[in-house]
């Protein structure tokens, strides 16, 4: 089975064209790019005929059988659900919407069209993550205990809607592999802000705070995580952790990028307890026509980096993981991880944690979007 995918927004986006190409079950069909000069280049420099620079007009295309969509965060929702509706199915970048309503609908439309929706969160396809999860599944970390994740980022300089940001209105890249390691959902949250950043930021979005950092409570579980952001003002090394408490093992990011990772085991000697670490990379995982897409990427081969790889290391080589997961859920008809309720889900705890906020701490209530 060839699966035809469209790929919406080039920046970001050119980085997956050149995956899907080489994925045995997909075609690259075609490319969606408002600037006809941009669309174009990518067009030619990756030899795709398709070119849309009309995002409903490449939706009429009944050639089309999925769009990966790349557009800034304010169009995620809108161009999510208008691609169910006309009958694609869909991958998104994060978050999926800046409501929680949005992010209900399109869990509805799901319902609705039987189309597959899959938020694309990195951190749980990077290799990080697949090294704790398969500690998980063998049972090395033993019991666990409590979870814990941040996402800290120097936001100054980058465009458009991302100036004074509350901090946890994009807040997946932390609260995604606190509840996805288990397959957790978030039940209800508390967040308080700390801090100010510069007036002229605070003003655009009424959100002070130069920190955010929340407790969520996971249904039907014994377990909590802690979860803390910042965008602005706040002097930090790019960090992109999160750590895990087990009974046996517990595995704790190390606080300077590029650096080893920590693995702590219960009941050795004090100075036995902590070793550094080896995270391996998880290529094999992978089709072998995409396996070097772990380490590299389009932009190693042009003179403009995107800052997604100068700030954010590539993603820890998630992205030809993401892009399989994906299309395998399609080829073999079952739910990608994550699907759209596990979406909604991850999403809604970073836009109901910055209301948390607001009001001090309140517990807010993540809804349920298992429908």
């Amino acid at each position: 089975m060839k699966v035809n995918v469209a790929i919406v927004g080039l920046g970001f986006g050119a980085e997956f064209i050149p995956i899907y190409q080489r994925h045995p079950h997909v075609n690259m069909y075609a490319i969606c790019q408002r600037t006809a000069s941009k669309l174009n280049a990518i067009g030619d420099a990756f030899g795709i005929e398709n070119r849309y620079t009309d995002y409903d007009e490449l939706l009429k295309d009944p050639h089309i059988d999925a769009v990966h969509i790349n557009s800034p965060i304010p169009n995620h929702a809108e161009q999510s659900l208008k691609a169910l509706y006309a009958g694609k199915h869909v991958a998104c970048t994060v978050p999926m919407a800046t409501s929680v309503d949005d992010c209900m609908k399109i869990v509805q439309a799901c319902k609705e069209t039987g189309k597959k929706y899959m938020m694309m969160e990195t951190v749980v396809y990077s290799r990080e993550f697949l090294f704790v999860k398969e500690l998980y599944e063998k049972g090395a970390l033993g019991k666990v205990q409590f979870l814990k994740a941040s996402h800290q980022q120097d936001m100054d300089g980058w465009p458009d809607y991302w100036p004074g940001l509350p901090p946890m209105h994009y807040a997946t890249h932390c609260v995604g592999p606190v509840a996805g390691l288990l397959k957790l959902e978030a039940d209800y949250v508390s967040c308080f802000g700390s801090g100010t950043i510069r007036e002229e930021l605070a003003k655009i979005h009424h959100s002070p705070f130069a920190i955010e950092s929340a407790h969520i409570k996971f249904r039907d579980s014994d377990l909590s995580a802690y979860v803390y952001r910042s965008l602005f003002d706040v002097a930090r090394q790019y960090r992109e952790s999160f750590e895990v408490y087990g009974s046996k093992q517990s595995f704790e990011w190390t606080l300077i990028e590029h650096e080893d990772h920590v693995l702590h085991t219960a009941k050795l000697p004090e100075s036995e307890i902590p070793k550094k670490v080896k995270v391996p990379d998880y290529a094999h995982l992978l089709p072998e026509g995409i396996r070097d897409f772990t380490t590299k990427g389009v932009y190693d081969i042009t003179e403009n980096t995107h800052l997604s790889f100068t700030q954010g290391a590539g993603h820890g080589g998630s992205h030809p993981h993401l892009a399989h997961e994906f299309i395998m859920a399609l080829v073999e008809d079952r739910d990608p991880f994550p699907n759209a309720a596990q979406s909604a889900n991850w999403t809604s705890v970073g836009i109901l944690a910055h209301e948390s906020a607001l009001q001090g701490g309140a517990l807010i209530q993540v809804p349920n979007f298992n429908l």
